[in-house]
């Protein structure tokens, strides 16, 4: 007896030759076929009117609490003409404390930057003792009141302080002077690149590193050819946060500067004096600086982020199997 293989037909019928006779045995097809479900509608899918709440309420927030007072900087910046403006810029006493800042910042940024790489680069490519304390020590400025970090200061480097005597016999003034100035504002800035760095250099890994150490490269050549560019948009963010609160940076510096007029205002200063002493038209000028210098902030922020994604799916790919 010759049998060939069962037929599943289209129709759901069962076809079975033998002996020459074909014996169709008809399956109904509700046998087969699986009931329909209904659609399901999926966890994260939101009614349209939830979306619509939460986005007009998000906007209502922005635009109450960041849109309408940068409106406001540059509405009374401006209430008074662009010439009284540009003569609040020009004033002696707003130059020099434009001038305090941009020092102060380009001395703290590139210090907070160094530790920051050398910092990151430990944490993040070696195992040691003392790696968790190092890391609560990093973000201790950001638990620390900036008020309390520069009443630290005094109470090391002041007159009646700790090592004042020490600087007084050096005469080496650090409160109340620009050097104050400039080491209260690197301990409340320096978590930013270190801590941008550490969660960068985790992410990417070392399997490049590692490679350039096999193939016969030092320490430096790696460092400088694979490590840096390879971090380079983390880097470049770390900095410009690093460099916006330096510039914006007001408790620690007022508790070490002195309100030197001329000589120890910075820009945040200078601005809460000239809004004590009633000059409103000159303290919005001054101001709508600091506002200018946040958005140009803001805008290389976005871009920074973006390619450092990039960047990140791009090294994610390479190292996928």
């Amino acid at each position: 007896m010759n049998q060939r293989p069962l037929v599943l037909e289209a129709n759901y019928a069962t076809a079975v030759e033998a002996d020459s006779a074909v014996h169709v045995i008809d399956v109904p097809a509700t046998n087969l076929a699986a009931p329909p479900r209904a659609p399901s509608r999926r966890a994260t899918k939101d009614p349209a009117w939830v979306r619509v709440v939460c986005i007009l309420g998000a906007l209502a927030f922005l635009g109450l609490f960041l849109m309408v007072p940068l409106a406001v900087v540059f509405a009374e910046a401006f209430k008074r003409g662009a010439s009284v403006y540009f003569a609040s810029i020009r004033e002696p006493d707003a130059l020099l404390a434009i001038r305090l800042t941009i020092l102060t910042t380009l001395i703290a940024v590139p210090l907070n930057t160094l530790f920051g790489l050398a910092s990151a680069w430990a944490i993040a490519r070696f195992e040691f003792k003392g790696k968790t304390a190092l890391i609560t020590l990093i973000d201790l400025p950001f638990a620390v009141s900036p008020v309390i970090a520069g009443l630290i200061f005094v109470l090391l480097f002041g007159a009646q302080g700790v090592l004042g005597p020490l600087m007084e016999a050096r005469d080496w003034k650090f409160i109340f002077a620009v050097p104050g100035i400039v080491l209260a504002t690197t301990f409340v800035t320096f978590p930013f690149v270190a801590r941008e760095l550490i969660a960068f250099m985790q992410s990417t890994g070392a399997e490049e590193e590692e490679a350039a150490i096999v193939l016969g490269a030092t320490g430096m050549q790696t460092f400088w050819r694979v490590t840096i560019p390879n971090i380079k948009w983390g880097l470049l963010y770390g900095i410009i946060l690093c460099s916006a609160r330096a510039m914006g940076e007001f408790g620690a510096v007022s508790v070490v500067s002195g309100h030197i007029r001329g000589e120890t205002n910075t820009i945040p200063l200078h601005v809460e004096i000239l809004y004590n002493e009633y000059q409103f038209a000159a303290a919005f000028a001054v101001a709508s600086l600091l506002a200018l210098l946040a958005l140009v902030t803001l805008v290389i922020k976005k871009i920074v982020e973006y390619r450092a994604h990039q960047q990140l799916l791009e090294s994610q790919k390479g190292v996928s199997p």
